[in-house]
């Protein structure tokens, strides 16, 4: 697997590409947006790390040049967590987030998460995990065969939960993915509801959850 980083801190980027290159990624590391534009433009990655500032511009621009070439994945890696820089991500097609200082084991277990996101093996659109199936294309739900009808804000949710397993969401992540759909302002208390009500259609005993697991102090959790 081949990763693109932009990174201008070369404590950083050296940090990156050392963690990276132990868990056998090939990794390319600059520290320019015109290096990154370049090399962009000339080769293919697997997986493309941006950081946002950069001192010759930003990591957005390099993000548009990105997925202009076709639906590639992106992580930006910024200091900044306020809600505009966040918004602005995503709106240009970023699968991830990561505010720095950031810690190793959450940067790697993000980038397996939208590595395996987009890996041949779900080509077809369709995810499993246990008696779950989640087909991506037809924005279908079955447990166990039979399908299970989700409104639109508990299948988003259940499809951040999907796409970052083996992550901690924290409520505030969870709350940047879905606050959007319908147009709904989805505030905390919301966020709780819409977690029940998703549990009470997929989990054998809501009770005690198998999908979604509560992480106390921190968030929640689908292995």
């Amino acid at each position: 697997m081949r990763i693109f980083v932009l990174e201008d801190d070369e404590a950083i980027g050296i940090g990156l590409s050392y963690t990276l290159d132990s868990e056998k990624y090939e990794v390319t590391l600059v520290k320019t947006v015109a290096e990154a534009k370049k090399t962009v433009e000339n080769e293919e990655f697997d997986l493309y790390i941006l950081d946002l500032t950069l001192p010759d511009g930003n990591g957005y621009e390099v993000c548009s040049l990105i997925k202009s070439k076709g639906d590639l994945p992106v992580i930006f890696l910024t200091a900044y967590d306020d809600e505009i820089n966040v918004v602005t991500g995503f709106e240009l097609g970023a699968d991830d987030y990561i505010s720095k200082p950031f810690r190793v084991r959450e940067l790697l277990a993000r980038v397996k998460s939208v590595l395996r996101r987009y890996s041949k093996d779900n080509a077809d659109g369709i995810i499993k995990i246990g008696e779950l199936s989640v087909n991506t294309a037809e924005a279908r739900v079955l447990l166990r065969g039979e399908e299970v009808i989700l409104t639109a804000m508990e299948y988003r949710l259940l499809l951040s939960f999907v796409n970052n397993r083996g992550t901690v969401l924290t409520r505030r992540k969870l709350l940047e993915e879905i606050w959007d759909v319908d147009g709904d302002f989805v505030n905390d208390n919301t966020l709780t509801v819409y977690i029940k009500r998703l549990r009470d259609k997929i989990e054998n005993d809501p009770n005690d959850p198998q999908y979604i697991k509560t992480v106390r102090g921190m968030g929640y959790l689908m292995k």
